[in-house]
């Protein structure tokens, strides 16, 4: 799938979530990349880079005090060929960035891997 289309595919999944989430999401941006680096370190562990299909970075909001504020932006990223590299068609590629990004957003709120998983 061409750049073009697949982020205009993320911005249809975008615009399909709530309002009252996507207003708590003014500090974030949402980056395309073709891949993850050949590994990731995440909290002291390493995950192979065919396994992370999108990736959250920042401060999530659970954990944010009286004194967050002037930062940077959260990011959450989607790894474009990772995710086509698990679907077999558009329809797979749509259900994937979805999922990535419900799962991404979860992190910006709070939520852990095994919140998430369960």
């Amino acid at each position: 799938m061409e750049r073009l289309d697949f982020e205009a595919l993320v911005l249809e999944v975008l615009e399909a979530v709530p309002g009252e989430f996507r207003r708590k999401m003014e500090n974030v941006e949402i980056l395309v990349q073709d891949r993850p680096d050949e590994t990731i370190r995440l909290k002291g562990k390493r995950i192979p880079s065919s396994h992370l299909l999108g990736l959250y970075q920042g401060v999530p909001m659970s954990k944010r005090g009286i004194y967050y504020s002037a930062a940077l932006p959260d990011r959450i990223v989607l790894y474009q060929k990772a995710i086509e590299s698990t679907c077999r068609n558009r329809e797979d590629i749509k259900r994937a960035v979805k999922e990535v990004i419900i799962h991404e957003i979860g992190h910006h709120f709070g939520l852990s891997e095994n919140e998430l998983a369960g």
